[in-house]
């Protein structure tokens, strides 16, 4: 098998093949670098190498580890890999050429479960928006139209995943940034629960616990047996959701007994109707779902036909803006020069300072009841909640800031998460599944929500629908 051929598969395949003979690590990860070196001037997805640490670790003898050899990347936000540039999408960091002093502890598990990790992938400025368009690196183009975002805030990895670069990358998502960048890409995002992926060492929870680590894949496998190698409470969490009973690999390789799915056909907060091609996506799916043996009805979170009315979500991500700048400040003994913060991060980061404790305990207080009154959905009969994950991909520059419009990113951003978000404030599991285009062919996705803790559920559905009809994941990129 040549080892472009082993390149397509995904990285279970690619596992295999490695095991098998057909073969070496050392050919693969250089196949893999290949391809990166070869559509990343399109694309910028890449923007961290380690190309020559990849081949040097390739050449070691293969481990015992499920994905030993496996070509990966990781998003340039939260898990930092040791000695590497950490700038999170800003030039503040770039400037100061700040580099992780150590992996977190999700980055030794990548490492564990043998992922060979080729560089890291771009990030819009501290991940607040759901495009990849950071002044620092320039924008991330998306594979199926490259006028168009590959989403965001996991934008880099989305694009490295469904061009071929690598088989699945990590992402993390605290407000839609692994599901929205999947539905962008036709792949597969997986918000794990709350608590699920531990923070550790340096944090116990992230943007009041709405934000999860995962990976962008292109086969619900592929995101199940990572899982697996990932998942796990550590001591001093503060979170912790229920263990499975099994491994994740084995609920998505196995039909679920009928399911009963509650659908949302409607815009968050304004109750308003869908585009078309939403429409589309969401009625063709139900279909598919009954012919499946589920039972389907329009049925969902009554609270969320209700906006979310001081913004709280958006005090939370700037407060923790403002902290994580000043930690960066305090590290690295250098404060923000003018125009080292974008317009919008500026506006945040000043936003969270005049913040007071009481007015971040207002909106957790807040937030967490609006939980409590979506989660109470769940305990009257339905198994899973469907949605759309969001429009489809806007054009580069969309959201750009102006003089006159500074906030324009974090406002263009607001109709992509409107499905995402509430789910992020529950901390409940969701995926975007890649089951639908445009009339232009650009991929759409669709969401599923379980209870917290029931990501076996989604895995069990989603491996079910993909084994139905298995959906192209590769745009004709070279």
């Amino acid at each position: 098998m040549h080892h472009a051929d082993i390149l397509a598969l995904d990285a279970v395949g690619q596992a295999a093949a490695l095991r098998a003979g057909a073969c070496s690590p050392r050919e693969l990860v250089a196949a893999a670098i290949a391809r990166i070196e070869a559509l990343n001037p399109a694309l910028n997805a890449v923007i961290h190498q380690r190309f020559e640490q990849a081949l040097i670790e390739a050449a070691q003898p293969l481990e015992a580890a499920p994905f030993a050899g496996v070509p990966f990347l990781v998003k340039d936000l939260m898990c930092t890999t040791a000695g590497d540039p950490y700038h999170c999408g800003s030039r503040f960091l770039q400037r100061l050429a700040h580099r992780a002093a150590a992996d977190t502890h999700l980055a030794g598990r990548y490492r564990a479960a043998g992922l060979r990790v080729l560089g890291r992938t771009n990030t819009p400025e501290f991940g607040t928006v759901t495009t990849t368009e950071p002044l620092a690196y320039g924008p991330t183009r998306n594979p199926w139209d490259l006028s168009r975002s590959p989403g965001g805030s996991s934008g880099g990895s989305a694009a490295a995943v469904a061009s071929g670069m690598v088989a699945a990358a990590h992402g993390n998502d605290g407000g839609g940034s692994l599901r929205i960048p999947a539905a962008h890409c036709g792949l597969v995002g997986l918000k794990p629960s709350r608590g699920r992926i531990s923070h550790a060492p340096r944090r116990g929870e992230v943007w009041l616990g709405t934000a999860s680590d995962h990976v962008l894949s292109r086969s619900v496998r592929d995101s199940a047996a990572l899982l697996d190698c990932t998942a796990g409470h550590l001591a001093g969490d503060p979170y912790r959701s229920a263990a499975p009973l099994r491994p994740y690999f084995q609920d998505a390789s196995e039909d679920p007994a009928p399911l009963r799915i509650g659908v949302m056909a409607s815009v968050p907060g304004v109750a308003g109707p869908l585009e078309p091609a939403i429409q589309a996506a969401l009625t063709h799916t139900i279909t598919r779902l009954e012919q499946l043996g589920h039972r389907v009805r329009i049925s969902y979170p009554a609270v969320l036909d209700e906006p979310e009315p001081e913004h709280h979500f958006m005090r939370v991500v700037a407060a923790w803006v403002a902290h994580d700048i000043d930690e960066a400040v305090a590290d690295l003994g250098h404060a923000p020069r003018a125009g080292d913060l974008e317009a919008h991060t500026e506006i945040l980061y000043r936003m969270g300072k005049a913040l007071t404790a009481t007015d971040y305990l207002r909106a957790q207080v807040y937030l967490q009841a609006r939980a409590r009154t979506i989660q109470a959905w769940w305990t009257q009969g339905d198994d899973l909640l469907m949605t759309p994950t969001c429009p489809a991909p806007p054009l580069i520059g969309a959201f750009a800031a102006t003089p006159d419009d500074p906030l324009r990113p974090l406002r263009g951003t607001a109709p992509y998460m409107a499905w995402t978000v509430p789910f992020n404030i529950t901390g409940q599991p969701a995926i975007s599944l890649p089951l639908a285009h445009t009339t232009q062919g650009l991929p759409l996705g669709v969401q599923f929500i379980a209870a917290l803790g029931r990501e076996d559920q989604l895995f069990a559905l989603a491996g079910q629908l993909e084994r139905a009809a298995p959906w192209a994941t590769a745009p004709a990129m070279g």
